[in-house]
């Protein structure tokens, strides 16, 4: 059953979206990203998809190495029983078949738990990703170091950060900042001015936190296909 492909970032804050699933693909060589991204938006577009599927993206890293996947699901239960139909199934993947070479770390689970936007954000379209996650030690030590983070993106506001969407491990070990920003140039006037000093000596002040890497080593990834299986409430 095809399903329409845009190159849109996906509805994050979307209500009914009660489990996020988060892989990024580390891949044999730059030339093979596309068509591996390319392949599993294939293979989502022209199966019998379960309404409990609410969304699917693919997101380029700017090394040219990795795909990002970033799915959304009403409920762990139901993505769940789908995982284990299609473990079930003898067919083998055509990414698989077609990309040699693969590494997959694995997918976590993921719940929305605040957002930082922007009045620009709501009007305009994103042009980048950037995904630093941090390590935690529970769920206590997630949502603090969220709302810490948040309360200084409200008063600095930084240039040409449209949205921060915090989104905490079910296991309670991690967080990702899903940040959309207007462009990459954007997000390296806001690292190389020192936007992220002010973040630093927070995340330092916090017991339980793990800071993620810094440039150049944060994931940055560009917009590439999108399917939406079930529209936003």
């Amino acid at each position: 059953m095809a399903a329409p492909i845009t190159c849109a970032f996906p509805d994050v804050r979307r209500a009914d979206a009660g489990t996020i699933l988060v892989s990024s693909w580390t891949l044999p060589a730059p030339g093979v990203q596309k068509q591996a991204a390319d392949l599993v938006i294939e293979e989502w577009e022209h199966q019998e998809r379960p309404d409990a599927m609410l969304s699917f993206t693919t997101f380029l890293s700017e090394n040219g190495r990795e795909v990002l996947n970033y799915a959304q699901w009403t409920d762990d239960d139901s993505h769940r029983e789908w995982a284990r139909a299609a473990r079930c199934s003898e067919d083998i993947s055509r990414v698989d078949r077609m990309v040699l070479g693969i590494e997959r770390p694995g997918e976590v689970r993921y719940s929305l738990y605040r957002s930082y936007a922007t009045e620009e954000g709501a009007e305009s379209t994103p042009g980048a990703l950037v995904t630093p996650i941090f390590g935690t030690e529970g769920p206590d030590n997630q949502r603090a170091f969220i709302d810490g983070v948040i309360a200084i993106l409200e008063r600095t506001r930084p240039p040409g950060l449209l949205a921060a969407h915090f989104h905490t491990s079910k296991d309670g070990r991690r967080v990702l900042n899903h940040a959309e920003w207007r462009d990459m140039s954007a997000w390296r006037r806001f690292a190389e001015s020192g936007g992220t000093v002010e973040l630093g000596m927070m995340i330092e002040g916090l017991e339980g936190v793990t800071p993620a890497p810094t440039q150049p080593s944060v994931p940055r990834y560009v917009p590439y296909k999108s399917l939406v299986n079930v529209a936003a409430p």
